[in-house]
């Protein structure tokens, strides 16, 4: 499976911007997909997760700004980042799990894509 996560770029602070992970070499519409991001000198850390069924789990940090999707026919999950902050600036990656529920955790997801650059300025 390859994940190929799009829709990086600078933004002020206050602005959206979407980020897109498409998948190819397998369907995942019955598994798990995340999105994780990792600041400079910093731990990769949990953003937000989509199950199966499209139950949503959140990092409280980004709970009623970003909203996770997914389009099954596209083979493809999206994340939509809203009233962006200067603390949101990191390598933004798109992973799936082998299951379809969700998870917090790194280490529960398989597939990994190679990430996208969010820089948000102040």
């Amino acid at each position: 499976v390859q994940l190929q996560a799009s829709g990086g770029g600078l933004v002020q602070a206050g602005g959206s911007l979407r980020l897109s992970c498409s998948a190819s070499g397998r369907t995942l519409s019955n598994v798990a997909l995340g999105w994780f991001r990792q600041a400079p000198g910093t731990e990769r850390e949990f953003v937000a997760a989509i199950s199966a069924s499209s139950i949503t789990y959140y990092t409280n940090s980004v709970k009623g700004r970003f909203t996770i999707s997914r389009d099954n026919a596209k083979n493809t999950v999206y994340l939509q980042m809203s009233i962006l902050k200067p603390e949101d600036t990191a390598i933004y990656l798109c992973a799936a799990r082998g299951w379809g529920s969700t998870s917090p955790r790194l280490t529960d997801y398989i597939y990994w894509g190679q990430g996208t650059q969010v820089t948000v300025s102040s």
